[in-house]
């Protein structure tokens, strides 16, 4: 590269000097900053790359590198992932699905195989076809009267706020023309998200933005007025998230904008910080209650709630206030400790909260032993990405996936790791209304839209190949991953998975869930031991 480098500049300045000999300094400047000037006009005006139109000129440097980024991939491969919520062949699978462009690969994996942590699946010798558009599954228990046929893959939690109007206009319209839901995030419903059409999961969290009253308590009247709206298709009540679990969501001032304050019933100008818990319900029973009454309000619609699972003994507590009031949430949502798009506190992000592959599997287990499985779906969030990665958590015990940052991605997020700032160069994570303006939503809708339709492709492949018919069928045990150089195990060998009612009276009561159970009460999520 240094070789090439070199003679280019030499070519560069030998042309210099040859036109400065032969033309006038003016022309010469004319000839030089011409050209410039006119390309710059042409990326202030496209609508096809925002970085490009938000930064004429400067933007191509960005492309440049990506361009010649195969050649110099052993140099900077280390710099360029650190920090990264993906790597860079992760990112460059989801462009290339995004933007509808070949996402093969020559020269076979890329991965190292014989290296601790490789994962693969087992095909069959008799492969069939899985048709994508089957790859639904309805959410909605006994209690529900309106259950929904959710796609296996929706955009996960994101405000209005965290994300810039345009943002959220252009993954609701990919969400419409694909078939599948947007979540709305806490920052609740917003007329971006009911102008798309796009089928809503709307997200209550403990600020109850756009149901709460002068109080910032739960306003049930007007939670109902919006709960009715055809297009939301089910309500989330987020108890915590992923990214800063604990600790309750923040938008900072300088993306507080005058529209976002009304949307929130909040005062201009200052953070805007939820709660760190909610004040509807202060235990288990009060959030079965809860869950019932939001039902109620809502026409019947599933409800559910999402949580980062942290004292397992709290969600046993929860599988108990279950039985005792027999009321049941039609889905609970798993989001990891890794997980989240925006603001946190950097010891809430890298250090409190289980990650996602744990937590799944403890609330798969803990409803399982308690007999509720067949009773509540389970979506999960957390680093969904590809047709591969769908497997993996549906094996696991999941029903449905979340993704965020991939849907991100796949609106034109360039990983600029701005979010919390309001400078996000692409439009994406801003308020900035100069910045907003580069986002074009109907570019960016297709591509969401392309997104979430190659990767269905790719799940519904790799299905085939192992001879299943559907992704309710996965199990642990189709994963398998290379532990050391001479140890291959799967999923149900390295995750403990425990029997359906074994955590019932009569069960086995297999440890360590005998002993969450133990410490568990249904009116109180405290322990049992707590005095002891």
């Amino acid at each position: 590269m240094r070789r090439f480098f070199i003679v280019g500049v030499i070519l560069i300045i030998a042309f210099h000097a040859v036109i400065a000999a032969v033309y006038p300094p003016v022309l010469y400047s004319l000839l030089i900053f011409g050209p410039l000037i006119i390309l710059g006009f042409y990326d202030f005006f496209q609508t096809k790359k925002a970085i490009l139109r938000n930064f004429p000129i400067l933007g191509h440097f960005r492309y440049l590198m990506e361009a010649i980024r195969p050649e110099i991939r052993q140099y900077f491969i280390e710099s360029d992932t650190e920090g990264m919520p993906f790597g860079r062949d992760e990112r460059s699978v989801i462009y290339q699905r995004a933007k509808n462009v070949r996402d093969t690969v020559a020269f076979g994996t890329m991965e190292n195989v014989y290296a601790a942590g490789y994962e693969w699946v087992n095909h069959s010798l008799n492969p069939q076809y899985v048709d994508p558009e089957s790859l639904r599954v309805t959410i909605g228990g006994p209690q529900c009267e309106k259950p929904y046929s959710a796609s296996v893959l929706n955009i996960s939690a994101m405000s209005f706020g965290s994300l810039s109007n345009r943002a959220v206009r252009a993954m609701g319209l990919g969400a419409k023309m694909g078939g599948f839901a947007q979540n709305t995030g806490e920052g609740g419903l917003s007329p971006h998200h009911d102008e798309t059409g796009a089928d809503l999961i709307w997200q209550i969290g403990t600020g109850y933005f756009g149901c709460r009253d002068e109080h910032g308590n739960f306003d049930p009247e007007l939670f109902r007025t919006k709960a009715v709206r055809d297009n939301v298709k089910m309500i989330e009540i987020k108890l915590s998230q992923g990214a800063k679990p604990g600790h309750g969501g923040i938008l900072p001032a300088a993306k507080l904008t005058k529209e976002i304050a009304e949307i929130r019933h909040v005062p201009m100008g200052r953070d805007v910080n939820s709660p760190p818990a909610h004040t509807a319900f202060s235990t288990p029973t009060e959030l079965m209650y809860f869950v019932k009454r939001l039902r109620e309000l809502s026409g019947g619609k599933p409800i559910g709630f999402k949580l980062c699972v942290g004292n397992p003994f709290e969600f046993a507590a929860i599988c108990k206030a279950m039985i005792a009031t027999d009321i049941a949430p039609d889905f609970i949502t798993v989001d990891g400790g890794e997980g989240g798009t925006g603001a946190a506190p950097l010891e809430f992000t890298n250090h409190i909260g289980t990650p996602m592959v744990e937590g799944l599997v403890t609330v798969h287990n803990l409803l399982k032993g308690f007999g509720l499985r067949g009773k509540v779906r389970i979506i999960v969030a957390g680093k969904v990405s590809s047709g591969f990665s769908l497997v993996k958590r549906l094996a696991l015990g999941a029903d449905v996936c979340y993704s965020a940052r991939a849907m991100m991605m796949a609106t034109g997020c360039i990983q600029a790791m701005k979010c919390n700032t309001n400078h996000c160069p692409v439009g994406v994570a801003t308020q900035d209304a100069a910045l907003i303006a580069g986002l074009n939503v109907a570019d960016k809708s297709r591509r969401v839209a392309s997104y979430h339709r190659q990767v269905l492709h790719s799940l519904a492949e790799m299905l085939g190949a192992m001879n299943v018919s559907h992704p309710g069928l996965l199990r642990p045990r189709h994963i398998l991953r290379r532990n050391d150089d001479n140890t291959v195990r799967r999923y149900d060998e390295i995750f403990s998975y425990i029997e359906s009612g074994s955590l019932q009276p009569e069960g086995a009561q297999p440890e360590p869930y005998a002993q969450w159970a133990r410490l568990a009460s249904a009116d109180s999520f405290a322990p049992a031991d707590q005095f002891d």
